[in-house]
C-alpha cells in the first residue's frame, strides 16, 4: 500500500486496540524471545502516522440493605430468577473485562464499534468480545445484573457495584503507553476510593464497611504487563529483568495494590491468573506452522506461580479477609485440548481479523466476521470468544480446586468470614 494510500485508510478506520502491537511484532517467528524485540524504523513511521490521524472521541444505596434471600437454601427466586448472592461486584482488570471505560479516551485501545458485541444485546460497548465478557457471567452467577463502566455509572446504575478495568491498563503504570490513554490499576483503585469517598458522605463510614466486606472484589491484571510492556520492542524491560525477576517485580507491587484495596474494606478477593497467552491468535501468526509459543507460555508462569503463593500468604496475613485465585491458564489449556466436547471446532485463529490466523491485525471496524461464532475459540487476535467468557466464568463460579483455589466464587460469596474492623480513609 503506497504512503497516500495507507494516510487515506487510517484517516477512514482509526486503528483499533492492538494494531500497532501486531505491526511492532515482527511476522516471523523464532524460538528465542528476542525475536519478539526487532522493529524496523519504517514500523514507527507507521505508527507516528496513525497517531496523526486518530481522533480522540451512586451505588449511592448499597449499604442500605443487603440483598433479599441471600441466606436462603433455594438461590432462586419462586419466578425462577437467580437470587443475588452478594450486595455488589466491583471489577479491576484489562481488556479482557473492560466494558466500556475507554471510550471516551484518547485511545488506541477501544472496541466501540461493530462488529464487537455483534452478538452482546446492547450492540458495541467496549467490550473485546463478541457478547460476553467473563465478569459478565460472573455477575449473572451470582445473581446481579451486567455491572456498568466506571465512566458511564451514575445513580442507582451503580447500585450493584462498577467495573473499573481499561483496555491496555497493567499493574505497573508504565504497561500500555504505546496505547496513549488507558486506566492502569493504581488508577483503577483511586476511582475506587472516588466511589467509597462519595458514598460514604452519604450513608456514614459504617454501613458503607459493612456492605463493602461482603461485596466480591474480582481483579484480572497483568496479560498487559507481557503483552504491552516485556514483550514490547520500544521497552526496555527485557533488558533489565529476566523472567523470574520480572515476575517477582510484578507481584510485589501487585501485592501493594490489593492491600491498599484491603485498607479500603474489600475482603472478598477474586485474582484471575493468566491465560496462555503463546497461544493467542497474535503470536500463533508469528508461527509459519501456527503452533503456540512455549515460550512465551514458560513466560508467565512465574506470575502465576507466584500470585497463586500470594494468595496463600494473603489469606494467612490479613485478617477477616478471602483471596482466591482463578487457574485461567488451566482453563485455557483445558479448552484447547478438549475443543471438541466444549463444541468448539476452531482454536488457532480468530473469528474477526486480518492475516494469518486472522491475527496479524485484530477486528477492524465494520469488518464482517464468522458466522459460526460459537464454534471459535478466539473472538480477535488476543481475546476469546463470549462462549470461552461463559465456560470460563462457570469453571471460576462453581469449578472445583483444579480451576479455582483454594475455593470457588459461589463458595466465597457464601464465606462467613470473622470479620476484622475495616480500615477505611479517616
Amino acid at each position: 500500500m503506497e504512503r497516500e494510500q495507507m494516510d487515506t485508510f487510517i484517516t477512514l478506520y482509526p486503528p483499533p486496540y492492538h494494531l500497532l502491537l501486531n505491526l511492532l511484532t515482527p511476522s516471523n517467528h523464532s524460538p528465542q524471545l528476542s525475536s519478539h524485540l526487532t522493529l524496523s524504523v519504517s514500523v514507527f513511521d507507521l505508527f507516528l502516522i496513525m497517531a496523526k490521524f486518530w481522533v480522540c472521541f451512586l451505588w449511592v444505596m448499597l449499604a442500605g440493605s443487603l440483598v433479599s434471600g441471600q441466606d436462603d437454601d433455594d438461590q432462586f427466586s419462586p419466578g425462577g430468577a437467580r437470587r443475588e448472592m452478594v450486595p455488589a461486584m466491583f471489577v479491576f482488570g484489562d481488556s479482557l473485562i473492560d466494558n466500556g471505560n475507554n471510550n471516551n479516551l484518547p485511545s488506541f485501545a477501544k472496541a466501540n464499534y461493530f462488529p464487537y458485541g455483534i452478538d452482546f444485546e446492547g450492540g458495541p460497548t467496549g467490550r473485546f468480545s463478541n457478547g460476553y465478557t467473563m465478569v459478565d457471567e460472573i455477575a449473572q452467577q451470582l445473581g446481579l445484573p451486567l455491572i456498568p463502566a466506571y465512566s458511564e455509572a451514575s445513580g442507582e446504575q451503580v447500585l450493584h457495584g462498577v467495573n473499573y478495568a481499561s483496555a491496555a491498563a497493567g499493574i505497573l503504570d508504565i504497561t500500555g503507553r504505546n496505547f496513549v490513554g488507558r486506566i492502569p490499576f493504581n488508577q483503577q483503585i483511586q476511582n475506587f476510593e472516588n466511589t467509597l469517598d462519595q458514598i460514604t458522605d452519604n450513608l456514614g463510614a459504617d454501613d458503607v464497611a459493612e456492605a463493602i466486606s461482603k461485596c466480591i472484589f474480582f481483579i484480572g491484571m497483568g496479560s498487559n504487563d507481557y503483552l504491552n510492556n516485556y514483550l514490547m520492542p520500544n521497552y526496555n524491560t527485557k533488558n533489565q529483568y529476566n523472567g523470574q525477576q520480572y515476575a517477582n517485580l510484578l507481584v510485589q507491587q501487585y501485592n501493594r495494590q490489593l492491600n491498599t484495596l484491603y485498607n479500603l474494606g474489600a475482603r472478598r478477593f477474586v485474582l484471575a491468573g493468566l491465560g496462555s497467552m503463546g497461544c493467542i491468535p497474535s503470536i500463533l501468526a508469528q508461527s509459519p506452522a501456527s503452533r503456540c509459543s512455549e515460550e512465551v507460555n514458560r513466560l508467565i508462569l512465574p506470575f502465576n506461580a507466584n500470585v497463586r503463593a500470594m494468595v496463600n500468604n494473603l489469606n494467612s496475613n490479613l485478617p477477616g479477609a478471602k483471596f482466591i485465585y482463578i487457574e485461567i491458564f488451566r482453563m485455557f489449556q483445558d479448552i484447547l485440548a478438549n475443543s471438541r466436547n466444549y463444541g468448539f471446532s476452531v482454536t488457532n485463529r480468530g473469528c474477526c481479523g486480518i492475516g494469518r490466523n486472522r491475527g496479524q491485525i485484530t477486528c477492524l471496524p465494520f469488518q464482517t466476521p464468522c458466522p459460526n461464532r460459537e464454534q471459535y475459540v478466539f473472538w480477535d487476535a488476543f481475546h476469546p470468544t463470549e462462549a470461552v467468557n461463559i465456560i470460563m466464568g462457570r469453571k471460576a463460579f462453581n469449578g472445583d480446586t483444579r480451576f479455582a483455589y483454594p475455593m470457588n466464587i459461589e463458595q466465597l460469596a457464601n464465606l462467613n468470614l470473622d470479620l476484622e474492623p475495616n480500615s477505611q480513609k479517616p
